[in-house]
């Protein structure tokens, strides 16, 4: 008998029927003798729905208010599930985050989870429960409700299944697992059998939709068993998904190129002609680091009068944000810059595999298939086992393919 914690996502409880398929799902590995925790997101399009309705009424709504409408739409979710599971026979109990006590820090909106009280979900399991918790959600040390950020259901997975010390997290989605690149925008993507953690990391950051990337983080600090499922399949056919899994696995696919990530979300602020000194990147950086706005890629460029032009991505939602932050700092005279200029309609690039480690010339590789279709590059950034470059969004599908193809991804671990 196993522990398993299983985590459904929006599309997959969208609708009562889709609900309905879910607990048929769970009710057979119940069957078999495995004990279950089931974190759910909410019905697909609700969590938006919600978001809208705080929008309505305010521009600007308060973070902590937001989190207590946001957090609603899971409750439904958990109860709906728990009711099918029961018509089914099978006993089952709903938890919100509050109620198991995942605890978080107070960053509402975007809140960090600090530990979790498992005592009541093992009491249950140990009764021959099912227990469904909602995910997303949390509660900080004054009883505020939080939530983790979008994909944060990912997140309440992987780590109830760290806490738990759970034999394996199934995270199932609207695909049958990793694949080399979004088969929407290249058809002969292939799905991979196996990724490393840290593949999978540099895939999340650069924009794959599959997993959120804290989740990921997650798994990875606490050596979780983490595997990609659809739960469009039959409830009763075997699927082995995606396994993510450690490099020193010996048979870990070794494949140079893993996979092809991109985002469209992307937005870069350039601030032109400020002094080239000690401390400019953090009077830059500082402010919005402080506004909570998370940085992507920065490039600073270093010219002969003793001035920089200092750029670096952003989330595209936090694009006018971070605009304001910089803008206001100018203000106050907290540095000196000619201008502050944007562009709210790039993308960014991605390959990404461990294989790159022990060869060369794969930058060079991607270059030359990117200039070979005319595609500028604006900004590049490398680490171990990834490069990443900022293009025009208009270009982001046909170099997804360019890429696609001169890896020949296609073609599995033994091309390229």
């Amino acid at each position: 008998m196993s522990l398993i914690v299983q985590k459904y996502g929006g599309t997959s409880v969208g609708t009562a029927e889709r609900i309905r398929n879910v607990a048929k799902r769970v009710a057979r590995f119940h069957r078999d003798g495995h004990q279950l925790v089931v974190v759910v997101s909410a019905m697909a399009g609700e969590t938006n729905r919600l978001l809208a309705l705080t929008k309505e009424l305010s521009a600007n709504p308060d973070p902590r208010e937001v989190d207590v409408v946001a957090a609603t739409g899971e409750q439904v979710t958990i109860g709906l599930l728990a009711i099918a599971l029961r018509e089914m026979g099978v006993q089952a109990r709903s938890y919100t985050g509050a109620q198991v006590r995942i605890l978080t820090d107070n960053a509402h909106t975007k809140a960090r989870i600090l530990e979790i009280d498992e005592a009541r979900i093992r009491d249950d399991l140990a009764k021959g429960l099912v227990v469904v918790v909602a995910g997303f959600q949390g509660v900080d040390k004054e009883g505020n409700v939080t939530t983790l950020g979008r994909g944060g259901s990912d997140t309440s997975g992987v780590a109830l299944a760290a806490a738990l010390k759970a034999d394996e997290c199934q995270i199932y989605t609207d695909v049958d697992g990793v694949y080399t690149t979004d088969p929407r925008i290249v058809p002969e993507a292939r799905r991979l059998e196996r990724i490393t953690f840290e593949e999978m990391l540099e895939l999340a950051s650069q924009g794959s939709k599959v997993l959120q990337i804290r989740s990921v983080e997650f798994a990875g600090k606490y050596m979780v068993r983490l595997r990609v499922l659809s739960s469009f399949e039959d409830a009763d056919a075997a699927s082995t998904g995606t396994l993510i899994t450690y490099e020193e696995d010996d048979d870990m696919e070794q494949a140079i190129i893993s996979g092809i990530a991109f985002n469209r979300d992307e937005a870069k602020i350039s601030v032109m002609g400020v002094e080239d000194r000690p401390g400019i990147a953090y009077a830059i950086l500082g402010p919005i680091a402080a506004a909570n706005i998370d940085v992507d890629m920065i490039v600073q460029n270093i010219g002969a009068s003793g001035h920089t032009d200092f750029s670096f991505t952003v989330n595209r939602s936090e694009y006018q944000k971070a605009l304001g932050v910089l803008n206001a700092e100018r203000d106050r005279k907290h540095f000196e810059a000619r201008e502050i200029i944007g562009d709210n309609r790039i993308a960014k690039v991605s390959v990404v595999g461990i294989g790159m480690r022990s060869h060369v010339g794969l930058a060079s590789k991607m270059f030359k298939a990117l200039a070979g279709e005319g595609i500028n590059i604006q900004m590049i950034s490398t680490s171990e086992i990834k490069i990443a470059v900022v293009i025009d969004e208009k270009y982001l599908e046909l170099a997804v393919r360019v890429l696609h193809k001169a890896f020949e991804l296609e073609k599995g671990p033994d091309a390229a």
